[in-house]
């Protein structure tokens, strides 16, 4: 079973992805925070990261290009979620190879997930670089 980490501060965005994700069959850890960003990628194992720009204590972006600055963690595919109208740039600037706009629909959370497993599948086995482009999907 893929498994998604989901960092965001605000609970009701936890639950609401932890439901749709769940329900369509990953399974789902959730974070309100991002200290310590390394050890919880470490004990999730996540196949994506959905993070939120506005998170303690980092912050979104610094918590991303930790995660892809470290090179047994840095194919992991992340997916920025935020309500900021800037969204492409906060992403780009973090490292992101995804980004979804608050609020999202349940179908193109699930589309964007989806097309994040099968871009960290490909990375896994060499056969595409992760880092070649930013996808989107702004509700």
């Amino acid at each position: 079973m893929k498994r998604i980490l989901v960092c965001d501060d605000e609970q009701d965005i936890l639950d609401i992805i932890e439901v749709i994700l769940s329900g369509a069959g990953w399974e789902v850890v959730t974070s309100p925070n991002v200290n310590d960003i390394l050890k919880q990628v470490d004990a999730a194992r996540p196949s994506v990261v959905i993070m939120d720009n506005w998170i303690p204590d980092s912050g979104g972006i610094i918590a991303t290009q930790t995660i892809k600055n470290h090179p047994d963690y840095s194919h992991i595919p992340v997916v920025y979620l935020t309500a900021n109208s800037n969204i492409r740039e906060l992403a780009a600037s973090a490292g992101a190879e995804f980004y979804i706009a608050k609020p999202f629909d349940v179908d193109s959370l699930e589309r964007i997930v989806e097309d994040a497993l099968t871009l960290g599948a490909s990375a896994a086995t060499g056969k595409q670089n992760p880092r070649n482009s930013i996808t989107s999907l702004v509700i």
